[in-house]
């Protein structure tokens, strides 16, 4: 028997694993799960001379926790290099935090950042609130994201340098403009906003060094919540870069697996598509994989840019019929999944319109009635669903990647009950059907378009369907509850088979990486309403601490 490097006991141990689901004790040599079971079975096994004995005095041993879907870098940049504020502010909040922000930079500085609320669309959405923003940050140039991050808020300058002008519109998304004078109110919805951030590129792109030290900032936070593997939904070659040289130089302390943008409708990254398909195989890894690819298929509903069965609510913009529409047809949607499918790839597929939703299900039923049984396919967020396409995702093998930080109640539902009623607003996120139909849910923070990466915060709003932070009464659709167990594999196993991890990570298992968190209590154990009170005390990775409470 091998002796262990480290044997833990005196805690509740919860693999995710449906075989054997709690246990007392794990012995972990080399970085790997050596031994699951009793405490004296494994210590008779594995405690050598050199084996050190960790009580964990009663707290919880989970698997490290795994998140199918944030943007780690952006993170990263934002926390690091930009102007970070709340769905919450109003815009007269907003233009303060500008104004302070904006004191501080050189005279010809772009002032990056976000989030705006989405709700506060329509108060943006005038010449005579771009001239206030115009004010407030001295006459550098201005961009900022939505909470959605598919959409921008730009000021004067920022669209004279990029060439936006009520003469010059972009080809792409929708570009609002004012009725008084014809002029773009800054307002850019999805793909309009590339030529912005393209000028930002040109004048204040981050070096190398700064896209790896986000990178790591984005790894740091996310060690901090217990996350030590995720997929990053949409990168760049600066991104693969930066992963790449930090794992060469043993400083990745996650498994990473990216998703090579295809269509960029919201980032302005250059290259995308073939190009960055083609780089991307140079980036692998020990522990980061470019085995997917990210297509947008639809933008979000707020804005009116995703596909619907059923049309939207009307307004004076889009009238009784509007249903919205797609990026791509059913036919290029199908050459690009049959393309990267014939290379090994994966692809994560954004749709939050159930018509969207659709279409990509009848794209793989195709692909795989073709024979490629293997190929995998995530849809991102997928929040709407038709009922008869519910059961699906588990005939065609299409895993749910959903975010449930996008919670109720709060900005982002109100926005969508402003655009598509009530009643639908309220019957999104079907989880429970998911589950009960075979389908695989796999739990994801879309970070930072969430405020957190908190994987607790995403466990208790699947489980109460409420909101986890307390800020106001109310749930959504309690009947698509799942259970705190569920919950935990969602964020664990679930989301590193989605991902194409599970030989490594997301339970706890012989064989795999010793990948942890130790939390205070056994929040699963405890009351549904409660599991974001537990306290992550360390995370490991690969049998190292990459995180401890209280240690900077």
């Amino acid at each position: 028997m091998t002796d262990a490097d480290i044997v833990f006991v005196g805690g509740v141990v919860r693999t995710a694993d449906r075989a054997r689901p709690l246990a007392e004790a794990v012995a972990v040599a080399d970085g790997r799960i050596v031994a699951v079971g009793d405490t004296d079975d494994v210590l008779a096994a594995h405690h050598g001379a050199g084996t050190v004995v960790r009580d964990l005095g009663g707290a919880a041993l989970y698997p490290g926790f795994v998140d199918v879907h944030n943007h780690h870098a952006i993170a990263g940049i934002t926390d690091l290099y930009e102007l970070s504020f709340g769905a919450a502010l109003g815009l007269e909040e907003i233009l303060q935090r500008v104004r302070a922000h904006a004191a501080g930079l050189p005279a010809d500085a772009w002032v990056t950042g976000g989030s705006w609320a989405s709700t506060l669309m329509d108060e943006l959405n005038s010449s005579a609130v771009r001239r206030r923003l115009d004010e407030a940050s001295g006459g550098r140039p201005v961009v900022l994201s939505d909470d959605s991050h598919h959409n921008r808020w730009a000021n004067s300058r920022a669209l004279e340098l990029a060439g936006i002008s009520g003469a010059t519109l972009p080809a792409e998304g929708v570009t609002l403009l004012d009725p008084e004078d014809g002029e773009p109110t800054g307002v850019l919805l999805e793909a309009a906003g590339i030529p912005v951030a393209h000028a930002q590129a040109r004048e204040g792109a981050l070096t190398a060094d700064q896209h790896r030290r986000a990178s790591a900032r984005g790894v740091e936070l996310l060690n901090g919540f217990g996350v030590t593997a995720f997929q990053d939904a949409a990168v760049s070659a600066e991104i693969l870069a930066a992963l790449q040289g930090l794992d060469d130089d043993g400083e990745l302390d996650a498994w990473v697996v990216s998703s090579l943008t295809i269509n960029d409708e919201i980032f302005g990254f250059d290259p995308v598509g073939q190009p960055l398909v083609e780089l991307g195989e140079r980036f692998r890894t020990t522990h980061h994989r470019p085995d997917f690819v990210k297509i947008f298929l639809d933008g979000v509903p707020p804005a009116r840019t995703a596909l619907f069965l059923d049309p939207y609510v009307p307004d004076e913009a889009h009238g009784a019929h509007f249903h919205g529409a797609t990026t791509m047809t059913g036919d290029e949607l199908y050459t690009w999944l049959r393309a990267v499918a014939e290379r090994g790839l994966g692809a994560k597929v954004h749709c939050t319109g159930d018509g969207s939703a659709r279409l990509l299900l009848d794209t793989v039923e195709r692909l795989r009635g073709e024979g490629f049984t293997d190929a995998r396919f995530q849809i991102a967020h997928g929040q709407f669903l038709a009922s008869e396409d519910i059961p699906r995702l588990a005939q065609l093998g299409v895993a749910a990647d959903i975010s449930p930080f996008i919670w109720f109640p709060g900005v982002i539902p109100q926005a969508l009950a402003d655009t598509l009623g009530d009643d639908r607003a309220e019957h999104s996120q079907p989880n429970r059907a998911i589950i009960d139909t075979g389908g695989l849910v796999a739990g994801g923070s879309d970070w930072p378009v969430s405020e957190s990466p908190n994987p607790l915060e995403g466990m208790q709003g699947l489980v109460t369907r409420a909101d986890p932070l307390r800020r106001a009464p109310g749930t959504l659709w309690l009947d698509q509850a799942i259970t705190a167990e569920e919950a935990l594999e969602a964020f664990t196993v679930n989301a590193a088979r989605a991902m194409g991890l599970d030989a490594e990570t997301g339970s706890i298992a012989v064989g795999k990486s010793a990948d942890f968190v130790v939390l205070d209590r056994d929040v699963i154990a405890g009351a549904a309403d409660e599991i974001i009170d537990g306290r992550v005390l360390e995370t490991w990775f690969a049998g190292r601490v990459v995180y401890r409470a209280g240690v900077d």
